[in-house]
Parts: structure tokens; C-alpha cells; sequence
């Protein structure tokens, strides 16, 4: 049995040959000297099996070099990046000792893994995001993607740890591997994932496919023939490639689309790679597309052109679905070598999220560790390795309390953060908590913070709030907020101005208010209405001007009206008249007033009126369902109101409903009733029964609420009615 020393030697031996390119000396004396700090380091650990811990460094660095195709500083790395920068090295030290390129990654990663995991979505791509954003050395995703994979090659020593890496490696590792072209890690992901959690499927699926391989090789053989054959005949530069799915992917296909494994149709992919020049690539891909479904019937509904159009990321290619032999389908997918090329790399496009990431940036970046990845020689020039601008995205992300993850455009403040939770916390935001650390409100944000905001119910949003911030959300609220709270402040001034006016018995009028506004060189009457509010023009002051500018005008403005109340009935004994009352009805010039559609209001009915923004009055019943609200809120603009009695009053529209047993005749009576009875026409009926019940809706035209009232009365007696509604 092998020693733990001979096998952590034998590891290191293993390392020392794992890179693509021949290691120089210098190369050889860092590993080993990394190997020896980290033996010094490690001293002592293992992991859940009891074997030495530096075990799991080695393995992740040999996936760095073997594996990803990463170089001796990343080795390096690896071997180091368990390290407590804190109690074991700092980063003076292994700067000291390796070099800025090292510390810099060992940081990074380090700054990684310090991230609290536990409530953060990792299906978010801003996490992702935030992920790659916190690090400017592409190595450190790489030796973290080396690192996740050991681990799950390892996952029975994950322990408690194991849930939180699954969702790590689902969400974080398995999309990195793919947009970076690292389809063989991505699908060892797939598969030690699933054998993980479904092993009966898994192991049944894979049964089934060992045992169809030979079926299915003869079926590709039989259908690839014959294209072939024609295309050869047509002079065609081609290459026929196919690939049996993963089984991840085909168990995928079976849950999406409810099939058994034997329906499943694609089990393989089939693709023609044409050599065409660059004139002639639509011409040609279109042209094996003839010939493919000359030979194969298409299904028209499978025929998916990115040719003509290409995707958004830049994929070029023509796929059609046929039916083979034996009435199966096949997807065939027809591009040339260069879009093939573009399809391989256009993977980084994927990345690009949008609002996050300057897209150059991101191509270049991604470009550039795909070029290092293809092309090993390009490894020790470590400059390659940086992402544009010092990889500085122009977002950052930051935390709540809680764990949740936020983004923002870099230089965020405090202030934006808490509108970004919500436009009532942004109102009251007096500071906050960064880090544990009280700041105020223009602290600006950096990557990572950990945010708690501070309110208070007296704080308001200020004017010279719009000039710090840096979202348009909010500053896009800050300005509604501060609009909304001047109309609140102007239509209280209005509502001031108006009585007085009245009291005055002076009738307000533009041509008055706009006298006013000039007087006192505003720009709205918003602005007159609000320091009225405020107490800064005073109402005694307003009464002067008016008089002085009527003088002024000596009779070429437009008189001031006075106003008087309607002829009226005599009031019962002991009984006064409020001085602010409202009088309503029929001809009434001296009002400007409407009725509110929400509550439908018909002459006699208790109501009130309600003092709108554009100042004039909108009336409504007492029982409307918004009466609680407005006169909570807004009193100073509620009022008396009093209907003209007049007989010759107009007809109003009004809804009833209606509901009761639906005996044998019921609707036509209560139409009889309403019709024939009172002669009340109607606009409007609708019945519906439901087991022996009916509910009806009708609309009629009444003058009043008398004339209702002696309708319902007239409806409750017909025979199967049990009730008689008003409705809106």
C-alpha cells in the first residue's frame, strides 16, 4: 500500500509533466517551492477520508494544466490557493516569493470564496456576473472551475458543503465551462451531477444507449449514404459529423418533451460542414438543403434560417428536420467551416449581459481566453491573461442584509441603493450601515458591500439629492416625489385661495389667477398655489394685490364676478346654512363640476364634493367606495354640496342588480315592471341562471333618487326576486 508521502510525491511528479508545453527550470523551482509552502501550510490536515489535504491542491492543479490547458503560474496557484491570507501568508509575502501575477490570482480567488453563498440565487446571471466582476485575472475563474471539478469527482468528502457546491457547479460552473468552449468539463459536470441524484436513471438510460449503439450506427451509416453519394456528385467540399448525446441531455429531451427513451428521435447529431468561399456560403448551404430534402422529406415547421438572419450572438447555420428511414426524424444542421469557426466562439457572446458588462470588453476578454486555450504557446505571456481597462466592468453588485444580491451602474450611492430596494425607503433614507460601518447617504458603493439602510419617518426627499445620484430610477423618483409633494403642498393653497376668494366674494377665474402669477413673476399658478402654502405670500397680501390690480387695469380687465347662491327653499327653523356650501344642478354657470364616475351620483342623493388637481369639483356619494379614503387624506378639499331641486331635471343611467329563484316568468316581469308599470326606458338587460337561481343586470334612465327608489320598491315585489342592488 502506496504511503501518503510517496503518493503526495507521486502527485507532485504527476504535475510536473502535466503541461502542455515543456516546463523550464524556473518554471520547475517556483512548483517546487509552492509545493513546499503549501506542504508547510497543510501540515497536519486531511480531508473526511483521512488522506493529506494538499492531495486536493494537486489534483486541482493537474486539472489546471492537464485538463484546462493553463500554465505553471496557474499551477501555482492552485497549490497556494487554500491558503488563510490571514493567518498563514499574507499577500506582501507570496508576492514577495512569486511575483505580482501570482499574488494577484491567489487574491482573487481568495476574494471569491469569501463571498456568502448561502441566499444568493446562483440561477441569477447578475451573480455570474458578479462572480467574474470581483476579479480582473481570467486564471482565477479557470483554477476555480478546476477546483469545483475535483470536487465533484471527490463528492462523497464534501459533507455538509455538498447541497451548496451542487447548486454552485448546476448554476455557476456548468454555464462558465460552456460559454467557454470546455464542453468536456461541462459534460462531466452534466454526468457525475446526475449520476449523483438520479443514479437509476442514469445507469437505465446509459444501458439503453451501450445497447442501441450498434442499431444506431447502422441507421447514421444508411441515412448518411446517400447525401453522400449526391453530394459528392454535386462537387461539394464537405465534412459529415455526428456524436451521440449525453445522457443528461437526452434525459432532458425525454422530461421536456414526455416521451419514453425509445421516442426519443435525436439521440444523435448530424452535421454538414461545407468548405465554401465566403461569396457562395448562403448558395451552397441552401443548395445541400436541396439535396438533403430531395432525398429526406422535411418538416416545414422544423426549418430554422439562421442564415438570412443570423442569431443576435452572431450563430450562423441552416437546420431542417426530415424523416429517415423507418419513418424516424433527423435534424440536420448545414453551415460552412467559417460559421462553424464563429459558432464555436460566438459562445462568448452569450456572456454579455445586457446593462452589465461594455460589450467590447466582454468579446475581447472571452476572445482572449479562448486564443490562450487554443494556442498553449501563448500561456507564459501573462499580460494575455488580463481582461480590457483592468477588467473594471460598469456595474457593481452589492448585498441587503439579508443575502440578496443587487446590481447597480458603477458609482452608485447609498441613496441609490435604497431606492433600488424601494421608492419609500429611498424617501426616508437619513444614511446606512456598509459593512457594519455607518455612511451617508453619497457614500459611494463598491463590489461586495454589504448594505443596511437607516430611515426616518420625518426625512423627505431633498432637491440636491438629484445631483448625487446616479440611477435614473432615482432620480427618476426623487423628481416625482418632490413634484408630488409640491401639488400635495399647491392644492392645499388652492383649496385656501378658493375660500377666501369666496368669502371675498370674488369668483376666481384664469384671467384672475393668472393676474396673480405675474404680480408675483411665477411661472404656474402651481407655483402661486404652493407659497400660499407655505406662508409665503400671505392671503391678506393677495387681497391687497387684486384690489390694486383692478384699480390698475381701470375696467380693461376682465370684472371680478361676484357670486350668489341659486334661489332656494327657506331652511327649517334652527337650522343655518354652511357658509361654504356647494349648490349643484341643471344650468348651473357658477360651478365647474362633474359627476364621478365612480359612484355614479343622481340628483338627491347624499353627496360631497371633492376638489380635484385642475381645480374643479368632481361629486360624489357618500357610500362611495374612495369617500373613507379621500376625506382622510386629502380634507381641506372636501365640500358641502346641495342639490337645485328641479322637476324638470334630466334622466340619469343607473345599474341594478338583481338576483332571486328563477321562477317560471320572472324576467319578463320585472321587465313588465320597469317598462309598463313606471314607463322607465331601458338601456340595458342581462340575465344569467345558474341551478335555480338568476342573476340579472339592468340599466335604466331616472331623474332621481326618488324616482329609483320607487323602482326598487317595485322590483323586491315581483314574485322570485330577493334582491334589488344599485350598482356602479
Amino acid at each position: 500500500m502506496i504511503k501518503s508521502k510517496d503518493l503526495v510525491r507521486e502527485r507532485f511528479n504527476e504535475l510536473l509533466v502535466s503541461s502542455a508545453q515543456p516546463l523550464n527550470q524556473k518554471d520547475k523551482d517556483d512548483l517546487h517551492r509552492a509545493f513546499d509552502l503549501a506542504g508547510k501550510a497543510y501540515a497536519g490536515l486531511t480531508r473526511t477520508d483521512g488522506s493529506p489535504y494538499i492531495l486536493h491542491e494537486l489534483d486541482v492543479a493537474i486539472t489546471a494544466m492537464k485538463e484546462i490547458g493553463l500554465g505553471p503560474t496557474s499551477a501555482i496557484c492552485a497549490l497556494l490557493h487554500g491558503l488563510n491570507l490571514k493567518s498563514d501568508y499574507t499577500i506582501s509575502q507570496i508576492r514577495q516569493y512569486f511575483g505580482d501575477n501570482v499574488a494577484d490570482i491567489v487574491e482573487g480567488f481568495s476574494r471569491i470564496s469569501e463571498l456568502q453563498t448561502e441566499r444568493i440565487s446562483f440561477q441569477s446571471d447578475a451573480f455570474r456576473t458578479l462572480f467574474l466582476s470581483l476579479v480582473d485575472d481570467m486564471r482565477v475563474i479557470l483554477i476555480r472551475l478546476a477546483h469545483r471539478l475535483n470536487d465533484i469527482r471527490n463528492i462523497e468528502l464534501l459533507g455538509k458543503k455538498r447541497e451548496l457546491f451542487i447548486n454552485e457547479i448546476k448554476y455557476i460552473y456548468i454555464p462558465i465551462a460552456h460559454r467557454l468552449g470546455l464542453y468536456n468539463i461541462k459534460t462531466e459536470f452534466e454526468e457525475r451531477l446526475m449520476r449523483f441524484e438520479h443514479p437509476d436513471i442514469y445507469q437505465a438510460i446509459s444501458e439503453k444507449i451501450k445497447h442501441s449503439r450498434a442499431k444506431r450506427e447502422v441507421f447514421i451509416q444508411d441515412f448518411v449514404r446517400p447525401l453522400e453519394r449526391e453530394l459528392a456528385r454535386q462537387y461539394l467540399d464537405f465534412e459529415i459529423r455526428w456524436r451521440t448525446k449525453s445522457v443528461p441531455s437526452i434525459w432532458a429531451k425525454m422530461k421536456r418533451q414526455n416521451v419514453e427513451f425509445d421516442e426519443v428521435y435525436d439521440l444523435f447529431a448530424i452535421r454538414i460542414v461545407l468548405n465554401s468561399k465566403k461569396s457562395k456560403e448562403k448558395e451552397d448551404c441552401w443548395k445541400v438543403y436541396s439535396i438533403i430534402t430531395n432525398i429526406y422529406p422535411p418538416n416545414p415547421q422544423r426549418l430554422r434560417d439562421w442564415i438570412s438572419t443570423p442569431k443576435a450572438s452572431g450563430y450562423e447555420s441552416l437546420h431542417t428536420t426530415v424523416m429517415g428511414q423507418g419513418n424516424r426524424w433527423v435534424e440536420v444542421q448545414i453551415r460552412t467551416r467559417r460559421m462553424d469557426e464563429i459558432a464555436e466562439k460566438g459562445q462568448a457572446a452569450h456572456w454579455q449581459y445586457k446593462g452589465v458588462m461594455n460589450k467590447k470588453n466582454t468579446e475581447d476578454w472571452l476572445n482572449q481566453v479562448r486564443d490562450i486555450l487554443e494556442n498553449p504557446d501563448q500561456i507564459l505571456h501573462d499580460q494575455a491573461y488580463r481582461s480590457g481597462k483592468n477588467g473594471k466592468t460598469e456595474s457593481i453588485f452589492v448585498f441587503t442584509p439579508k443575502g440578496d444580491l443587487k446590481q447597480l451602474p458603477r458609482g452608485s450611492t447609498l441613496l441609490d441603493f435604497a431606492y433600488e430596494i424601494h421608492t419609500g425607503l429611498g424617501a426616508s433614507c437619513t444614511g446606512g450601515k456598509v459593512n457594519d460601518r455607518l455612511v451617508p447617504i453619497r457614500y459611494v458603493l463598491k463590489n461586495g458591500d454589504k448594505v443596511d439602510i437607516i430611515t426616518s419617518k420625518k426625512q423627505k426627499p431633498k432637491l440636491d439629492w438629484i445631483g448625487f445620484v446616479v440611477t435614473n430610477k432615482a432620480r427618476i423618483h426623487i423628481k416625482r416625489q418632490l413634484k408630488e409633494e409640491k401639488f400635495r403642498e399647491a392644492e392645499q393653497g388652492k383649496a385656501l385661495l378658493n375660500r377666501k376668494l369666496k368669502n371675498w366674494k370674488i369668483r376666481s377665474s384664469d384671467d384672475l389667477i393668472n393676474l396673480l402669477v405675474r404680480h408675483y413673476k411665477l411661472d404656474t399658478g402651481i407655483d402661486l398655489y404652493y407659497l400660499i402654502a407655505k406662508e409665503k405670500i400671505y392671503l391678506a397680501d393677495i387681497k391687497r394685490t387684486i384690489h390694486k390690480l383692478l384699480e390698475k387695469e381701470n375696467g380693461n380687465a376682465r370684472p371680478v364676478e361676484t357670486v350668489s347662491k341659486p334661489e332656494e327653499k327657506p331652511l327649517p327653523a334652527g337650522e343655518t346654512e354652511p357658509d361654504e356650501t356647494i349648490y349643484i344642478g341643471e344650468n348651473l354657470k357658477n360651478v365647474d363640476y362633474r359627476l364621478g364616475k365612480c359612484c355614479n351620483p343622481i340628483q338627491g342623493d347624499n353627496v360631497f364634493g371633492f376638489v380635484t388637481t385642475q381645480g374643479g369639483i368632481t361629486i360624489h356619494r357618500n357610500n362611495c367606495p374612495n369617500a373613507k379614503r379621500m376625506r382622510d387624506r386629502y380634507p381641506y378639499r372636501v365640500l358641502a354640496v346641495k342639490w337645485v331641486q328641479r322637476e324638470d331635471a334630466s334622466f340619469s343611467p343607473i345599474n341594478l342588480r338583481i338576483t332571486g329563484t328563477d321562477e317560471l316568468g320572472v324576467v319578463g316581469s320585472i321587465t313588465g315592471v320597469v317598462a309598463n308599470d313606471l314607463r322607465i326606458k331601458m338601456r340595458a338587460v342581462n340575465f344569467t341562471t345558474k341551478g335555480r337561481h338568476f342573476d340579472g343586470r339592468i340599466t335604466v334612465l331616472v331623474k332621481n333618487i326618488n324616482h329609483l327608489n320607487e323602482l326598487i320598491a317595485k322590483i323586491k315585489k315581483v314574485e322570485g326576486v330577493e334582491r334589488v342592488l344599485r350598482v356602479k
